[in-house]
């Protein structure tokens, strides 16, 4: 029986399941930053932000990719659509958005700007981006200077410091996309002024060729020209296209070229090279712009005044002529005549259907506030889809008309010299658009959890992307990220892989066994790589929570000392769990899975057990008078001590537990037969499982943590002393505040509750897991929270003391996951306690809601990158799943 999609927008994903679907092929994949990136560094130190600084970002072309403000673009980057403008008083035409390099930033890198994605379609038939622009100079070497003469003790120099958007001195820049066909897309640019005063503004909406035929490697070369009342585009791949602006702007081009001249004092490839259009509109320079023909276009429209809130708004149509030749990739549907008589139509039928489609994903009783947050995140997301090209082979060779790489990039230990077979062109979910425009393995993971709710079908396919073979290392190792992708992520693939599973409807089976085969390779790598003397202890260094620990875990550590890590085996019995999970549900139909099964089984008793002893002195990563687990160094001799910092590092053990439903155990009477066995014989490894009672269900539950050990760990999680906070569990216990200092060796090492930005330097300094509340972890202990709760419904919260509390288990999640929600929803006076403090309150500001990279262990207000609507987009996940009841 055919099931009616309910939307019209489902029918379209209905209709383009494969990344290669007509619905989208065009999409917002431009980067938000490609200057700075791995990708186009060819230095010899690897210092990607020095060798392609932003003072070249608009005199320098790209080999990669592109970036632009409200940048779309096709799936493979060729043809790209995005916003300039000048305010009158800039240097130079806003292209791309701004900000510092990690040795600027006195907390690492940082985006000085002020964008939200405000509306996305999951087939990008709608989107909406807005872009807050200054109408005083942009203060670039403002920012660059105010943030050099701090230091780590102090906030960020923020856009908002500078004072050049007080009083509302500021354009709004709204840009509208909608498909009237999958290769017939129209732009819509509002320009409001919010300030008080009349004020000058040129618009300048740009298309342009990305560059492949200056490398040596493709010398076709895509056309732009003037033809009867538009623009003729053609390119090999993606046929003609025309693309028409309403009204008569003025119509400038150059070429999508580097200036020499400008960078080194040589002639270069071009007369009217990548900045020709910027030189004509700021400087008035023309002679590097032409009227007729380019690989670059400009739409100029010069505005001498926009009144105190008025607007201006301008139209542009890009729409498919013909089907490219025999090289065709592109789909194609019939020639568009062009023009706007259906614009308005268009338009408005396609936000009609942005709202019937989060309407029925939003559920009905979610308040007002929720669903407005709810689809924030979803845009964010959306938005934050971007092409990601990076063929480390070529990369690492270089190119023939391009500068030869030094020797040092391929020498043995350089970056990603191990990688050669990496060999990526994917559109890709990335964590944040400007200050992580490249893809993170474990961050990934979490965004398919909520991408699965709009777009199950994406969702899968990135969770395939990161096992495909040109990702996946032969070795079984996952990419972490492209500044090494040799770092080790945690590993929850596989636990995303079941949940997107679980909430794309149980039914895709097939995509199981293909994540799942590749994971059992992974599982293998983890195993061979990581676990030293199979002791069943795990290693693995920062593990994603970068400088939680008193030393940088990444590093080895002197005289044969070896770190046994409490999260790396907590993630590797997870990791256990969900793999158990996958091959269990694929044994209900395949009975032969029930071997696999049986495995991990094993694999995850025995994993348990090491977390109780280990090594030749029994030293336990559980420390009974504190009732906490910690990390432990180990000597050589086999003796050891354990390194007493209460942190998420402990908490971690909890996440590790799963329950299998008595209807689904019964079909496997072999992993049965084997708990029952472990029973009888009384063994240490049966104290990992119980049966218990649920709604007169007999259970099966498997947990790392025992039960006793359970209580005094979550009397600690819901200390609001130690880790809970208003807006959630922090990352570091706050009874650090003080410090805490521990002797190893003779070394007093400090460790410091630090509930905001970091005051340390390790990993640049751009992340703090010192305090904060950070969303994927918080996640994963809610997820299992959850799982306690339905196994022992009438167990209660204890204090530190161990006396319990009035608070049920199921009572303490929901209290979690409201507190998490919290942090986006408004409060009496507006505000939002996740609202970075540099944003302004008022009815220009509070509307919008950011989703921070983490957040205050102390207010919740909003720290590090500003759009990380990655993991931080979780929030849609517990709104739409009813995780949590909206108080009132």
């Amino acid at each position: 029986m055919t099931t009616t999609p309910p939307t019209a927008e489902h029918a379209r994903l209905a209709e383009s399941p494969q990344a290669d679907a007509a619905w989208r092929l065009w999409g917002p994949y431009v980067s938000g930053r490609q200057w700075g990136t791995v990708r186009e560094d060819y230095s010899a130190d690897g210092n990607a932000w020095d060798y392609f600084p932003f003072d070249h970002s608009h005199l320098r072309a790209y080999r990669f990719g592109e970036d632009g403000l409200a940048g779309l673009t096709d799936r493979f980057g060729f043809l790209n659509l995005g916003v300039a403008v000048w305010n009158g008083h800039d240097d130079r035409l806003k292209e791309r958005l701004f900000g510092l390099t990690n040795g600027q930033g006195n907390h690492g890198e940082d985006v000085k700007e002020v964008w939200w994605p405000t509306d996305a379609t999951p087939t990008h038939s709608f989107g909406s981006w807005l872009y807050r622009y200054p109408q005083a100079a942009f203060p670039y070497d403002e920012l660059v200077a105010g943030n050099a003469a701090r230091d780590r003790s102090q906030p960020e120099y923020e856009l908002t410091d500078t004072g050049v958007l007080d009083d509302n001195r500021f354009f709004d820049v709204e840009v509208d996309y909608a498909k009237a066909s999958p290769t017939d897309v129209l732009m819509q640019v509002t320009v409001t002024n919010q300030g008080p005063e009349p004020a000058a503004f040129d618009l300048v909406p740009q298309a342009w060729f990305r560059n492949t035929w200056a490398w040596g490697r493709d010398d076709r070369t895509p056309t732009m020209r003037r033809a009867d009342g538009h623009i003729e585009l053609q390119h090999a791949w993606l046929g003609t296209y025309r693309l028409e602006a309403e009204g008569d702007p003025r119509i400038i081009f150059c070429d999508n070229e580097t200036d020499d001249q400008a960078l080194y004092g040589s002639a270069g490839r071009s007369d009217c090279p990548k900045g020709g259009i910027g030189r004509a509109v700021v400087h008035g320079d023309e002679a590097q712009v032409r009227a007729d023909s380019g690989t670059k276009v400009g739409f100029w429209w010069h505005y001498d005044q926009i009144e105190p809130g008025g607007s201006r708004t301008v139209r542009l149509r890009l729409s498919a002529t013909a089907a490219s030749g025999e090289d065709a990739g592109a789909p194609f549907e019939q020639a568009s005549a062009g023009g706007f008589a259906d614009f308005d139509e268009v338009l408005q039928a396609r936000k009609q259907d942005a709202d019937d489609f989060y309407a029925a994903v939003i559920p009905q009783q979610a308040s007002g506030d929720d669903a407005h947050i709810a689809r924030r995140a979803f845009a964010g997301l959306l938005w934050g889809k971007q092409l990601f090209r990076y063929p480390v082979e070529l990369w690492l060779e270089g190119d023939p008309a391009g500068p030869q790489p030094p020797k040092e990039r391929t020498e043995p230990g350089a970056r990603n010299v191990s990688w050669r077979h990496l060999d990526l062109a994917d559109v890709i979910s990335m964590p944040d658009e400007w200050e992580y425009p490249w893809f993170a393995s474990w961050d990934l993971a979490f965004h398919t959890v909520p991408l699965a709710l709009i777009d199950p079908a994406f969702a899968k396919d990135q969770l395939e992307l990161m096992v495909a073979e040109w990702a996946q290392h032969p070795n079984g190792q996952l990419p972490a990220y492209e500044w090494n992708f040799d770092d080790v992520n945690p590993p929850v693939h596989a636990w995303a892989t079941w949940l997107v599973y679980s909430l794309a409807g149980d039914q895709d089976r097939e995509f199981l066994i293909r994540v799942f085969g590749k994971l059992l390779l992974n599982f293998s790598w983890w195993i061979n790589r990581k676990d030293a003397d199979g002791s069943y202890l795990f290693e693995g260094g920062f593990l994603g929570m970068d400088n939680i620990g008193l030393f940088d875990r990444s590093k080895p550590l002197p005289d044969g000392l070896r770190l046994e890590q409490s999260d790396a085996t907590s993630w590797m019995a997870f990791y256990s769990l969900s793999m158990l999970r996958i091959a269990v549900e694929l044994a209900r139909e395949m009975p032969a899975w029930g071997a696999t099964a049986r495995t991990f089984f094993d694999y995850f008793l025995r994993l348990a057990q090491a977390m109780d002893t280990f090594g030749s002195q029994g030293i336990s990563l559980w420390d009974e008078g504190d009732g906490f687990y910690y990390d432990a160094i180990v000597r050589p001799d086999g003796s050891g001590e354990r390194l007493p910092v209460r942190s998420l590092v402990g908490l971690l053990p909890l996440i590790a537990v799963e329950s299998v439903h008595p209807l689904l155990a019964a079909q496997l009477p072999r992993l049965v037969g084997e708990v029952q066995w472990m029973e009888r014989r009384e063994t240490g490894l049966a104290s990992v499982f119980d049966h218990h009672q649920t709604h007169d269900d007999q259970r099966i539950t498997m947990a790392l943590v025992t039960a006793d050990r359970r209580k005094r760990l979550l009397a600690r999680m819901f200390d609001d002393s130690e880790f809970l906070s208003p807006h959630g569990i922090r990352s570091l216990s706050a009874q650090y505040r003080d410090a805490l200092r521990v002797d190893l060796g003779g070394e007093e090492l400090t460790l410091r509750y630090t509930p905001a930005e970091s005051d340390s330097p390790l990993f640049g300094g751009n992340s703090n897991w010192r305090g904060p509340v950070w969303w994927p972890v918080n996640f994963l202990l809610l997820d299992a929270l959850q799982t306690y709760a339905e196994a022992y419904p009438d167990e209660r919260i204890a204090d530190v003391d161990g006396a319990a509390t009035d608070r049920t288990l199921m009572q303490g999640a929901d209290d979690l996951a409201n507190r998490l929600i919290d942090l986006f929803r408004p409060g009496p006076d507006g505000r939002r306690p996740g609202t970075p403090r540099w944003y302004p309150s008022g009815p220009l500001w509070d509307q919008h809601v950011t989703f921070s990279e983490y957040f205050d262990g102390d207010d919740g207000a909003g720290l590090g990158a500003t759009h990380q609507t990655g993991w931080t987009a979780l929030v849609a996940q517990l709104i739409c799943t009813g995780t949590a009841q909206t108080p009132g």
